[in-house]
């Protein structure tokens, strides 16, 4: 099945073309045909995060060369194509608009099947492409700017979220305390690089993982406790070494992220877990998770390629493929949604 796929929730723009198909053995056989990504980084630097009217314009400039582009580069037309799909859910409501709407006009001119996306599945899917012999259950972390929550993944369109962040997520912290500390956005990358060569017990830090029974995380608390200390450093006219605070910040998410994966793999009695999402393209996360599933030794650990891990419209026709087996196909009055909508036909149960 050859899928056209579309992204475009928050700054980034793509395009791809897709092969899927199912194994005998049931398992997904995913191809990347191509993948084009326009990213706005230089429009939103000046600005240290992401400007949702700008975002929006953006996409609607660039989708249909981008678009065009992605078709070439796989050698096919529109109309070789099975299905076009399209991220519906959760982002930024205006840039969702420009994908969806798109989507719309091409599926209705080509009478092709619509197909709508959640987001957050798609960066799990892109696991797919990365590894063959991955299928559920399993469960998974999705890290991202504007996500974090470990989900349950009963069957290819069965998600049941077990924990999620109740404030910041993760790489929305990471790139907040590295902006305190003047570097430019997106500052996860630069904060992933220099934690290398900072003390990690330098600071001590509190905990993300929310103390209770939930799975839950708190990343809003920590980022304070970084952001405030700095601030008085600043007041004080006390200098500081960046790597030290890189190092200690990335301890402490890493430790939270762990504490709770470790209880939920053994509620849910799982053996496969998936990490997913911009933040997974994160050296010390994915080396702490490497670690950490080593030393337990009843867990399998699947990362995604890096070139993955951020937005990107492959991820969303891999996912794209299983919402059309199980007949999730959207007409043209399909509408995008800043959250999850609560009538959706294939929610996060």
């Amino acid at each position: 099945m050859y899928i056209l796929a579309l992204e475009s929730s928050c700054d980034e723009t793509s395009a791809a073309v897709v092969k899927m198909d199912l194994a005998n053995n049931g398992y997904p056989k995913a191809e990347i045909l191509s993948n084009r990504i326009a990213s706005q980084i230089p429009l939103h630097t000046v600005y240290g995060g992401v400007v949702p009217e700008i975002a929006s314009r953006a996409h609607a400039e660039v989708i249909s060369s981008l678009t065009a582009d992605a078709l070439n580069d796989a050698g096919m037309t529109v109309g070789q194509m099975d299905a076009i799909a399209a991220t519906a859910y959760p982002g930024l409501i205006g840039a969702l608009l420009v994908g969806v709407n798109f989507a719309k006009g091409l599926a209705y001119a080509n009478h092709l099947p619509l197909i709508p996306v959640c987001h957050i599945h798609g960066h799990i899917a892109a696991n797919y492409f990365t590894h063959p012999t991955l299928k559920p259950p399993f469960l998974a972390l999705v890290a991202s700017g504007g996500h974090t929550s470990i989900l349950h993944v009963t069957d290819y369109n069965r998600f049941h979220t077990v924990g999620r962040t109740r404030d910041d997520a993760i790489g929305e912290a990471f790139d907040k305390v590295a902006r305190v500390m003047g570097m430019p956005y997106p500052g996860g990358k630069e904060m992933d690089r220099i934690a290398y060569e900072g003390d990690s017990s330098a600071l001590k830090l509190p905990s993300a993982a929310i103390a209770d029974d939930t799975l839950d995380f708190s990343f809003s608390g920590l980022k304070t406790a970084v952001i405030n200390h700095l601030n008085t450093l600043s007041q004080k006219s006390i200098a500081y070494n960046p790597a030290d605070i890189a190092a200690s910040f990335s301890e402490a998410v890493t430790a939270s992220i762990i504490k709770k994966l470790d209880i939920a793999l053994d509620r849910t009695s799982q053996t496969q877990l998936v990490l997913a999402g911009g933040v997974a393209a994160n050296s010390h996360i994915r080396s702490a998770l490497q670690n950490y599933c080593k030393k337990r030794g009843d867990i399998t650990l699947y990362l995604p390629d890096p070139a993955l891990c951020g937005d990107n419209a492959a991820m969303i026709g891999a996912q794209a493929f299983f919402t059309y087996r199980d007949d999730m196909i959207a007409d043209t009055s399909l509408n995008a949604s800043a959250v999850m909508p609560s009538e959706d036909p294939f929610p996060t149960l």
